[in-house]
């Protein structure tokens, strides 16, 4: 401890060296605690990331982060109906406005809604009137059970044939041949899970592109908003998912047999109105889906006036005959009643996704009447570790590992003066 101790009398240099080394070495502690936890906040984007998994459950604000149902209680506007499903979201596609929610990020199988990102991925890529032959490699790798519209191998297809196959029957063989004319399947996966960061769809892994029950294969009810929303916007993919019926070219089967073109009906009840569910009035798609392990789930968009809302539900535990129709139309229902009356519990709105994941806050709230929103039977926010503290633990240990360095300067100056002004027989400026 002697050695820090400071001489009764030290050279005029040796205390200006001693003063600018200190200066500097606080300097560079108080920059690495400061800079530290923005380094946190941002994380390194990578699945299983802890500081992303932080930022990420800020997507769509905070409310949407927890459990349970969230909405805005509004004079005039009722509490939305009570629903069995594990997840739901009912949003505006134009303003991205998200009117309530029940467990939008929890991550759960899609199912077949999973097209609506393979969509989105795929569909600018080729035009419509694009010809294509099916291989036999193209429809390989396909899962058992899969629903199919009957692509037949060594048959001519165009682009729009494909994606009717896709949309109407939930063709997983025409999926995997769009995704063999993209390149791969392997390729489109990747893509379609760098479009789903890109729009801020942070619960979406993509294992397959048709929504194939995999390990792992998951998204969520506002995930699923997202792309439909993504969707709606291009009128090509607007077009087929808002079409009830339609031919499908024939040809030659595996056996030999000619196959003639058949009809094809959208597997979208609320839009066909089959078995008893009735069209929903202004129904314009988009898509649903089942599998054992994910069960029934639905995005469907409906248009009154220049409205237009999306629903998303998921897996409806009820047990009742075609419950995801009837559950979101409930939902799409009370959402027309509470459009331009209730209050936003969070966003669709990617810009907006984007600013609450670089810096760990929430936008300035907007000024309106409506009262703050009040989570129901929802879970406290969760701070990110950026909010949680004004410094995080890596900030010290960077900072202390400086400090202590500049003390070691320190201590080898002193050294070296001192030997200096004994050389010098104690005289300064020699």
């Amino acid at each position: 401890m002697n050695v820090f101790r400071p001489p009764l009398s030290r050279p005029a240099h040796s205390r200006t060296t001693l003063a600018t080394s200190l200066a500097v070495g606080c300097c560079l502690a108080a920059a690495a605690v400061a800079l530290a936890p923005a380094a946190v906040a941002s994380g390194d984007g990578g699945q299983g990331s802890s500081a992303a998994a932080a930022t990420s459950a800020l997507v769509g604000g905070p409310l949407l982060s927890g459990g349970g149902v969230v909405y805005q209680p509004t004079d005039g506007v009722p509490a939305p109906p009570s629903l069995t499903a594990l997840s739901w979201t009912i949003s505006d596609a134009r303003t991205g406005q998200v009117f309530a929610a029940k467990d939008a990020h929890r991550a759960l199988p899609p199912a077949s809604t999973l097209k609506t990102l393979f969509a989105i991925t795929v569909l600018p890529r080729f035009p419509a009137t694009t010809t294509h032959v099916v291989t036999d490699a193209d429809l390989a790798g396909i899962g058992a059970g899969s629903s199919l519209v009957g692509v037949q191998a060594q048959q001519k297809y165009t682009v729009a044939d494909l994606w009717r196959g896709v949309f109407l029957s939930s063709g997983n063989d025409a999926v995997h041949v769009l995704a063999h004319m993209n390149g791969s399947v392997a390729l489109t996966v990747r893509q379609m899970q760098a479009k789903a960061r890109m729009l801020g769809a942070d619960d979406t892994h993509v294992v397959s592109p048709d929504g194939y029950d995999y390990p792992g294969q998951v998204s969520s009810a506002y995930d699923l908003a997202l792309f439909a929303r993504a969707g709606l916007s291009n009128p090509d993919f607007a077009g087929y998912v808002s079409t009830a019926t339609a031919e499908f070219p024939g040809g030659y089967d595996a056996k030999g047999n000619l196959v003639k073109s058949f009809g094809i009906q959208n597997t979208n009840r609320l839009l066909t109105g089959a078995n008893g569910v009735g069209v929903y009035p202004g129904i314009i798609g988009v898509k649903n889906g089942y599998t054992t392990n994910a069960g029934n789930t639905l995005v469907a968009a409906a248009r009154h006036g220049s409205r237009t809302l999306i629903a998303t539900v998921m897996n409806p535990q009820s047990g009742l005959p075609q419950a995801v129709y009837h559950e979101a139309g409930a939902l799409l229902d009370w959402g027309f009643k509470a459009a331009g009356k209730a209050g936003s519990v969070g966003t669709l709105n990617a810009t907006s996704a984007d600013y609450r994941i670089a810096t760990g806050h929430p936008l300035p709230a907007e000024k309106d009447t409506h009262p703050a929103p009040v989570p129901v039977a929802a879970a406290p926010h969760t701070p990110t570790r950026a909010e949680a503290a004004p410094s995080s633990p890596t900030a010290w240990y960077v900072g202390g590992a400086l400090a202590l360095a500049s003390a070691g300067s320190v201590l080898v100056l002193r050294r070296r003066s001192s030997a200096k002004t004994r050389g010098n027989g104690g005289k300064e400026g020699q």
